[in-house]
């Protein structure tokens, strides 16, 4: 279990991104929105479960109740989680029940100091196209200030 403070491997794009935001003068609310809506933009429907290694390789909140979580360098799964848990943009640790390396919707839990967060909803993002994404419109924008 790591820190929400993403590692600079799984995540290059991230502190750029907020780093733009901060910048702008958006207020946090509609920044912590367009995260949200950028991660849902990539996520597919809802799956039942996914497998990995017992361990994950970092993770960030990104609302109250939802939090992405990176298996490895580019799987990264948009977790929905239930009542009581609604603070975990404040959460410094985070852990994942799981059975034999499976983790469930409906079934298993975001753990958050003693909260117990049931899972409601798993989504797998498609990261590596979020990145390449990004990166196009980065050098994109490079392009046009040049000019």
């Amino acid at each position: 279990m790591k820190h929400h403070g993403l590692n600079f491997r799984a995540a290059w794009l991230l502190p750029a991104v907020a780093l733009l935001a901060a910048c702008s003068g958006i207020p946090l609310k509609e920044r912590e929105q367009a995260q949200r809506d950028r991660y849902e933009a990539y996520a597919g429907p809802p799956i039942d479960h996914f497998t990995y290694l017992g361990r994950f390789d970092s993770w960030q909140p990104i609302g109250t109740n939802e939090l992405v979580v990176w298996t490895s360098i580019n799987n990264a799964y948009l977790i929905k989680v239930a009542p009581p848990c609604e603070n975990l943009q404040f959460a410094n640790h985070v852990g994942l029940t799981s059975t034999a390396g499976t983790v469930s919707a409906h079934f298993d839990f975001v753990k958050v100091g003693h909260w117990r967060c049931p899972i409601q909803e798993i989504r797998l993002v498609d990261y590596l196209r979020m990145k390449q994404d990004l990166r196009k419109q980065t050098e994109a924008a490079k392009g046009a200030k040049e000019r």
